[in-house]
């Protein structure tokens, strides 16, 4: 565990946001079109899906544990005291469509920490969990909303249109992708269009890629396999191959396991809102001018995490939002001002078409 307290971390004020001028007509476009998407995939499928991570992947039940004796700049919100709090841990792939494991997207993780104290946001869903989402790279796509409807635009273009030509498009964006990352390159825009390498979801490292308050600072958060079962799939290529081989390797995975596995929950403080700016989501903040730290860790141990219908009915009555939580972990920046209102459309569209009411849980396996 490295507690470096050598980073001066930056106290937030109100003045390190700024919203555009044009920030609430963005929204609304974001809004309609991402609405758009969900109602298109409902009308086709017969069913509502969420309209970004839609595809579940596996739907985990575990404990935090946040660590005793972190220094005052890292004990703040959920982790002031140590405790051990019940968990879920939900796996998916990004687009609105249930489309096939062919065409290989960027992998993403959404954990749900039950019980935890103190104030909590307006725009929480329930009373006392802590939700973090997570992708499996440092930064954004785009540096604010605008950017970000860009490329929302684009995929409602192709929602639920012709998917064999998106697994042959996949194929091509993943062999370009290779070609950059056999010299030292990588493209998060190529990734995210369906480019992304075949690789384990277990072995990710994720990244909440935007800000967050931290008690009085600024940090982003990321969650890091520790367990040797788990950093041994880092760029392991999926065994598996078919319609759903990432929902299969997970659920074969834990299947196998006798002993619970650990993931590592850091933190990283901003120190100089110059090179780690609060309202460009799309720069990556320097590890080297200040590290992550690990705060506390999830253990999940083994058991079965794709059930069919009934995990989809789970998920279906399950919501997760970087708004939901402690008002000492209140998201920053455009993107996540527009994810505050974009979210909610899509979860109230989502329980409406589906009459599915949608609400944080409050035992998780029998924990508390």
């Amino acid at each position: 565990m490295n507690l470096s307290t050598d980073v001066m971390p930056v106290r937030f004020e109100p003045a390190l946001e700024r919203e555009e001028p044009s920030e609430a007509t963005t929204i609304d476009e974001l809004v309609k079109t991402f609405v758009g998407m969900a109602r298109t995939v409902a009308d086709t499928e017969g069913h509502a899906f969420r309209a970004v991570h839609a595809k579940g992947q596996g739907l985990l039940r575990g404990e935090l544990t946040v660590f005793g004796g972190l220094p005052e700049i890292f004990a703040q919100g959920l982790f002031a005291r140590p405790g051990v709090y019940a968990a879920l841990m939900r796996l998916s792939a990004p687009p609105a469509e249930q489309l096939t494991d062919e065409v290989s997207t960027p992998r993403a993780v959404a954990i749900k920490v039950l019980g935890v104290p103190g104030d909590r946001l307006p725009e929480a869903l329930g009373p006392d969990a802590q939700d973090f989402l997570m992708v499996n790279g440092p930064a954004f796509s785009r540096p604010d909303p605008r950017g970000f409807l860009k490329d929302v635009k684009m995929l409602a273009a192709t929602t639920e249109k012709s998917p064999r030509g998106k697994e042959v498009l996949s194929a091509v964006l993943r062999g370009a992708e290779h070609a950059l990352e056999a010299i030292g390159g990588e493209s998060a825009k190529l990734k995210s269009l369906g480019g992304h390498p075949k690789v384990h979801p277990l072995g990710e490292t994720y990244f909440s890629q935007t800000p967050y308050l931290f008690g009085p600072y600024v940090a982003k958060f990321s969650l890091q396999p520790l367990s040797p079962a788990l950093t041994a799939l880092d760029g392991a290529a999926l065994e598996t191959e078919g319609d759903d081989a990432q929902r299969e390797a997970v659920a074969q995975f834990f299947a196998a396991q006798a002993e619970p596995v650990d993931w590592a929950l850091r933190v990283q403080l901003c120190v100089n809102t110059d090179e780690m700016p609060i309202e460009d989501a799309s720069v990556k903040w320097d590890e080297d001018m200040s590290p992550w730290v690990q705060v506390a860790t999830l253990s999940l141990a083994s058991q079965q995490s794709w059930q069919g219908e009934a995990t989809q009915a789970e998920e279906d009555a399950l919501a997760f939002s970087p708004w939901n939580g402690l008002a000492a972990h209140r998201p920053l920046g455009g993107v996540n001002r527009a994810r505050k209102i974009v979210m909610a459309a899509s979860r109230e569209f989502r329980s409406t078409f589906n009459r599915c009411p949608i609400h944080d849980p409050v035992r998780v396996g029998g924990a508390a």
